[in-house]
């Protein structure tokens, strides 16, 4: 079974942009392809368990295993060595990228305190979208008594779009 974001969007939303914009494809309508959650946690330099309970978290969030990512140069300034473990990523599609996407804008952006909208401001170039959210406990998935420190996250929704 689809995803419930997935089926309105295919049978609701295409053929509304493909009428607005006068797309004559469905190919032609603007898709998100992936989306790709980042934690950067600088403070895993000095201590790697934060980086393992960084992990742990966005796996609760997105239902995916997250890759390490690791430093790729050396950065005197911030103590940073080539090679050291410095964040986690995971890129979400199809069926698990609607379903974190469906959990996201109806369960986690409501709970941020004081929350006015996203920022058109956001696209870039290309088309995607970047949202960076302060803090990890806006999640439902996650249990806030287990979180030991407030950790962010950069969303990014990667679009086929040609331009903003």
């Amino acid at each position: 079974m689809a995803p419930r974001l997935q089926e309105k969007y295919y049978k609701e939303i295409i053929p509304a942009m493909k009428e607005k914009f006068g797309f004559k494809n469905n190919m032609r309508v603007p898709m998100i392809k992936k989306i790709v959650v980042n934690m950067g946690v600088g403070e895993a330099i000095t201590d790697i368990k934060i980086l393992e309970k960084a992990s742990e978290e966005l796996g609760i969030i997105t239902g995916q295993k997250p890759a390490m990512r690791r430093a790729k140069k050396a950065i005197a300034n911030f103590k940073i060595k080539a090679g050291v473990p410095i964040g986690v990523k995971v890129t979400l599609r199809k069926r698990i990228m609607y379903e974190f996407l469906d959990r996201l804008l109806n369960a986690a952006l409501p709970r941020i305190r004081d929350f006015s909208g996203v920022s058109r401001n956001s696209l870039d170039e290309a088309g995607n979208y970047n949202l960076g959210i302060t803090d990890q406990s806006i999640f439902p998935e996650l249990d806030v008594d287990k979180i030991t420190r407030p950790q962010g996250m950069n969303i990014s929704f990667v679009l086929n779009s040609r331009s903003k």
